[in-house]
């Protein structure tokens, strides 16, 4: 099913008798997700307003994310949570999976963006969240609800962002000596000094990366200071500024899954002790992606995060939720989508 209007959309949820797939792209689905019909939404596409001088977007949700990302660097702007996609990744898939990237240790998560939603629900009611200007909201913020639901509580038809203007500098330092290990300290050095930092990762052959954005001088000031502060850590070179694309796993090996472990940076080095090599750090070690033999769980230290499998056959074990988070997820679920169409797909 390809519905091409809201209205289709709202009509076709009405009429389901069996479960649902809101799919995208299909470009971010956790391992058990897709079950069910699939309701492919790349029909929902357009810009329908954008205003670059009140920095406001509002785009339907079948849109690609590259055609949103082109719109905007039109007008010298860009998506400050800086969503890194793969090939035929939409907006909507974005929005649904709270997808964010490097640039959130700055500019806060794809959520903090948001500042309106339409959708359907799973009585194939269209429902209207937030507006098109950040303001507070009554009863429930759906904004931030919808922003990280992977479809469990409706369809996403249309979304409205904060944009950003494109930094007129941009530089990447690497410490390109450091393992995985030995980068967390560094990474954490830059992020708790007055650097403005926008992106601290690690990836293997790369090293420790640190990225530094704004005005031409500022960004050679801080980057003066900066590298004068991690030389104690090793030697500081300018790195690839094409690294930060690279963060988000591509790996497709039938012979193993990919696992995302989330955690506070000064646990990551316990955590790091018991995975083989991680594909990437991002946030200063609070995001680790790491390829784990087919079916291998790992074998973690206790800490105050929690590990997924995102990619790979079996199901992505999520974590159990308190029992408080438990009931407001079952309470939710049962208001948005009593009848239990929506399985999650994004």
């Amino acid at each position: 099913m390809r519905p091409e209007t809201e209205g289709q959309l709202a009509d076709l949820i009405r009429g389901a008798i069996a479960p649902l797939s809101i799919t995208g792209g299909g470009t971010r689905p956790w391992p058990g997700e897709g079950g069910g019909t699939h309701l492919d939404m790349t029909a929902l596409t357009g810009v329908t307003l954008y205003e670059p001088e009140a920095l406001t977007l509002v785009v339907r949700a079948g849109t690609p994310l590259e055609t949103v990302r082109q719109t905007l660097a039109a007008e010298g702007q860009m998506l400050a949570f800086e969503p890194v996609g793969r090939d035929g990744s939409t907006i909507g898939g974005v929005a649904a999976t709270n997808a964010s990237g490097p640039r959130r240790v700055q500019a806060g998560a794809a959520r903090d963006a948001m500042i309106g939603v339409r959708f359907v629900d799973g009585q194939g009611e269209v429902i209207r969240n937030g507006g098109r200007v950040m303001k507070n909201v009554t009863g429930y913020d759906l904004v931030k609800l919808m922003a990280g639901s992977r479809g469990r509580l409706g369809a996403l038809t249309e979304i409205s962002f904060r944009t950003a203007p494109l930094p007129p500098v941009t530089l990447t330092l690497a410490l390109p000596d450091l393992d995985a290990a030995a980068a967390i300290p560094a990474l954490s050095s830059a992020l708790g000094g007055p650097y403005d930092v926008s992106g601290a990762a690690w990836l293997p052959g790369q090293g420790a990366l640190i990225r530094l954005e704004g005005l031409a001088a500022s960004v050679t000031s801080r980057a003066a200071d900066l590298t004068d502060r991690l030389q104690a850590h090793g030697a500081v070179t300018e790195g690839n500024p094409q690294a930060w694309l690279l963060l988000c796993p591509n790996t497709q090996d039938p012979q193993a899954d990919i696992w995302r472990i989330t955690c506070r940076p000064s646990e990551a080095p316990a955590v790091l002790s018991h995975l083989p090599e991680p594909l990437s750090l991002d946030w200063g070690g609070a995001l680790i992606h790491v390829r784990l033999p087919a079916d291998q769980i790992p074998d973690l230290p206790h800490f105050s995060g929690h590990a997924r499998r995102i990619r790979g056959a079996a199901p992505a074990l999520h974590p159990a939720a308190d029992p408080l988070t438990a009931r407001l997820e079952r309470d939710l679920r049962a208001q948005f989508d009593p009848r239990g169409l929506f399985g999650g797909d994004a």
